[in-house]
């Protein structure tokens, strides 16, 4: 297929675009940068200049293509709301250029937004999470002759090299002396390898039939607690629980999401696409220092 990939340049699509390339699949990439291009044109994929707010672009990106995978999300936590709208319209465009053609349109979304006391499955609804709007918009294209489904992936999508939310809350230890979690830290958070990752983006744009929704979760869900003592230890500093008053104060932006409880399985989408996770988990990255370093 000819695949036209959204966020082609960052993390998790620096990993997506070889693994479709290495599947024998042609990928352009959306490039909003000369350094984004060159990133692309190095790992062998064809690049179209443009952002998510320039929808005639996407249009054109979706149109010439056999299949679109979307993976760029502005994280603007400043202006979050900007960066839900933004996404919204880039699923509406991308998907409308499909309609009628059976080309399949992989989204992706969050299991952020599924705090249920239990690990969530394929089957929950999205719910009222933030980027639930455009999930459930994606889904629709089912119904428009569009194949069509949704990518859920874990807030930790990690490996060396990653700068988010895990490498966040390791330098906020480095910063105040202390490794810390909120409560009693017994909250849990699902985390996929970001290989693991790639390899079911490809998996959906290759058979996942229209509707589906996918969980790309490889640890179902790991005490945060838990993620603080392997921080803690690693950088050999002591491991404090923080008063969930205080969390803002501590954690700063992270604080909001930290105390979320989020497990989530993917058994419906191992048993759908036969993806089984064979990269190391969080806790065996964090031990191997890529977030401590």
């Amino acid at each position: 297929m000819r695949v036209f990939v959204t966020g082609a340049s960052g993390w998790i699509g620096s990993a997506v675009v070889p693994e479709l390339l290495g599947a024998g699949h042609t990928v352009v990439g959306l490039a909003r940068s000369d350094a984004s291009a060159g990133k692309l044109e190095s790992a062998g994929a064809e690049v179209l200049r443009g952002s998510l707010d320039d929808l005639d672009v996407l249009r054109k990106g979706a149109e010439t293509a056999d299949g679109v995978v979307h993976l760029a999300f502005i994280h603007d936590f400043g202006d979050y709301a900007r960066s839900v709208e933004t996404d919204l319209r880039a699923v509406e465009t991308l998907g409308g250029a499909l309609e009628r053609s059976g080309r399949p349109f992989v989204h992706t979304s969050g299991l952020g937004g599924l705090s249920l006391g239990r690990p969530s499955t394929e089957r929950d609804p999205v719910g009222d999470a933030p980027r639930a709007a455009a999930e459930r918009t994606a889904l629709g294209f089912a119904e428009r002759g569009v194949r069509s489904s949704v990518v859920r992936l874990a807030a930790s999508v990690h490996g060396e090299g990653d700068s988010g939310f895990i490498a966040t809350l390791a330098g906020i230890a480095r910063d105040k002396g202390a490794s810390g979690y909120i409560g009693d830290g017994a909250n849990r958070w699902p985390a996929v390898h970001r290989f693991d990752a790639a390899r079911l983006y490809r998996l959906a744009l290759e058979q996942a039939p229209a509707g589906s929704v996918l969980h790309g979760a490889g640890d179902e869900g790991i005490p945060i607690r838990t993620i603080a003592e392997v921080i803690g230890r690693t950088l050999d500093l002591p491991v404090v629980p923080v008063a969930p008053e205080r969390a803002d104060e501590h954690f700063g932006w992270l604080g909001r999401f930290l105390a979320a409880d989020i497990p989530a399985s993917s058994a419906l989408t191992q048993e759908l696409l036969g993806w089984r996770p064979t990269g190391p988990g969080l806790l065996a990255d964090l031990e191997a220092g890529y977030y401590t370093r």
